[in-house]
């Protein structure tokens, strides 16, 4: 086969000395520069995103399993996007990851890429990207960190915050064990312990068929990391010598499995926005209807939190991904082909569960089916809304209570934050202008706190409405993703305080009482927000961001558009 990377090193004359000659500065003899797969390792490492600051180490044993097969490496940086740090959401600056991913491949001497990622959006990023340019690439994620321990107990990244805040603001916790609690949630390198957005994510792409079986849930500190990273350098010289590209990969089946998954592993509800963008990105027809359609003969399965009792170390001793297949054999897609060479079927023949108190069985225990994310429509989201019923509590999945509406999650927090709010536990909480065009950036601000008085009395739960996101380690009966959302002049900016509201999740129904006589009048009445002027990349994200149900992506970069070479410069 003619490899890609031998139009920059093995050209004639001046082009190809000025290739080879530069290069050979870092150190590399001349028979690395004929006929060998140059592999890229895109490492999204950096101290600003504490999840993904191990990954330039990890990239060592990437390369030498390169080395190994025959390959010549580079690594080289890729935007990192921690959720950690970045304001106002590292959601805003998915894309344009994604972009500088695909023009980094499309641009240099690259036959094949190792992905290495960490924190939840830089997976789906690096995704999108390497989908757009099409050559052989393969997902090594950073893993989860070591269990937390705080007094005893295991805790997990996220979800004991949340669970720590509000028992702060109770008053049944003090500041100063708050405090004390940081780094005994945080232990080490790696991304989040729960079966949060990054685990989630790392999940999916091995049911995607993107990441070595096994792989997704080994622990960041665990050696075994390293071994897949080495296995996986291995791996990538091999597919471009196959010319196993993501185009064979990502097929409607293969998104099918990886929704699916999601239901199983109890994932998170970003999941819905990443695999729609994904499957854009693909040319794949994948619709928002499908996650409800396809879940609901898809029972639970993990015990992790935010919903269940363990971590993913437990997960990955339990046998992981692998064994989460298994037990849902009957609902995939076994002939998909994945980034092994071999077929899911092939992979998870002889997977095993080590712990049913982790993974259950369906034949033993047999959990509900349906109880992941589904998808809710009425006057309030015609074109859909999500909740993660896992999450939920099972007496708030049929209510009707009176709206409380913010324009702003800084004058909720505001609000509730006040001793002296009055509030009933029956209404539902309203939080408009958090989308991807409004905020911008669709923040992880969905999971709404609580009124203080109420939680102060032992409340934990209401029902929350918005169209912002939440955080894939939270919990609690809360629709998120509200499509259209309200700055582009969906029915939520329509919604008044004092409007009853009712949700259904039986008919996966969400509606407003009020007439449409007096919607109409409502939209003659509403004025958008200006929010034009701003400039540079947030200006170009607000004129091509697509709405929530079409995964936030940008309306220009919809469809594999294949690995060209450029023209060279004479």
């Amino acid at each position: 086969m003619t490899l890609r990377s031998s139009a920059w090193f093995e050209a004639n004359g001046k082009v190809g000395f000025y290739h080879r000659s530069h290069t050979k500065s870092e150190g590399f003899p001349d028979d690395l520069f004929q006929g060998k797969p140059v592999i890229g390792i895109a490492a999204s490492w950096s101290e600003l995103a504490p999840c993904n600051v191990h990954l330039h180490d990890l990239a060592q044993s990437v390369k030498a399993g390169v080395w190994e097969a025959g390959g010549f490496p580079f690594e080289f940086p890729t935007l990192a996007l921690g959720e950690t740090l970045m304001r106002p959401t590292a959601m805003l600056y998915r894309n344009l990851a994604s972009m500088e991913i695909e023009e980094l491949i499309r641009s240099n001497p690259l036959d094949g890429v190792v992905l290495l990622t960490g924190c939840d959006k830089t997976t789906p990023a690096a995704v999108m990207g390497a989908t757009s340019a099409d050559l052989p690439c393969i997902v090594v994620t950073g893993g989860p960190m070591m269990n937390g321990r705080f007094r005893g107990k295991t805790v997990g990244s996220g979800t004991d915050l949340w669970r720590f805040a509000e028992d702060v603001r109770a008053g049944v916790m003090t500041p100063a064990d708050f405090v004390a609690s940081e780094s005994c949630v945080s232990r080490s390198n790696g991304h989040c312990t729960t079966m949060g957005t990054a685990s989630t994510m790392a999940c999916l792409t091995e049911a995607l068929g993107l990441q070595l079986p096994g792989s997704a849930a080994v622990p960041a500190v665990d050696a075994a990391r390293k071994v897949f990273a080495q296995l996986a350098g291995r791996r990538i010289v091999a597919m471009v010598r196959e010319n196993l590209c993501p185009s064979q990969i990502l097929t409607r089946d293969a998104f099918e499995n990886a929704v699916r998954t999601n239901v199983a592993i109890g994932g998170s509800t970003n999941a819905v926005i990443h695999l729609l963008a994904m499957a854009g990105r693909a040319g794949v027809a994948l619709s928002l209807d499908d996650f409800d359609q396809l879940g609901r003969d898809v029972p639970t399965l993990v015990n992790l939190k935010p919903t269940g009792e363990f971590l993913m170390d437990e997960f990955a001793s339990a046998g992981g991904v692998p064994a989460v297949l298994a037990e849902i054999a009957d609902l995939l897609h076994l002939d998909a082909i994945t980034v092994s060479g071999r077929t899911v079927g092939e992979q998870i023949e002889g997977a095993h569960c080590w712990d049913r108190s982790v993974i259950s069985s369906r034949q033993q225990s047999p959990p509900p089916p349906g109880n992941g994310t589904i998808v809710l429509h009425g006057n309030i989201c015609p074109d859909g809304a999500v909740l993660k019923l896992s999450a939920a509590s099972p007496d708030l999945l049929h209510h009707r209570g009176r709206a409380r509406v913010f324009d702003s999650i800084e004058s909720f927090n505001e609000s509730m934050d006040r001793a002296d709010v009055s509030v009933d536990p029956s209404e539902v909480l309203v939080l408009r202008n958090a989308g991807p065009y409004g905020y911008p950036g669709m923040p992880e601000v969905g999971n709404l706190a609580l009124p203080k008085p109420l939680v102060r009395e032992g409340l934990r739960d209401m029902v929350r409405i918005s169209d912002a996101r939440m955080s894939g380690t939270s919990f609690g009966t809360v629709v998120l993703h509200v499509a259209p959302e309200a700055a582009v002049g969906g029915p939520l900016a329509l919604v008044e305080t004092g409007d009853w509201v009712h949700l259904d999740v039986d008919r996966r129904a969400l509606n407003v009482e009020v007439s449409d006589a007096e919607l109409s009048e409502r939209r003659r009445r509403w004025k958008p927000r200006d929010l034009s002027g701003q400039g540079g990349y947030v200006q170009l994200y607000r004129d091509h961001v697509l709405q929530a149900d079409h995964g936030a992506d940008f309306d220009f970069l919809l469809g594999s558009r294949g690995h060209s070479v450029p023209r060279q410069s004479t």
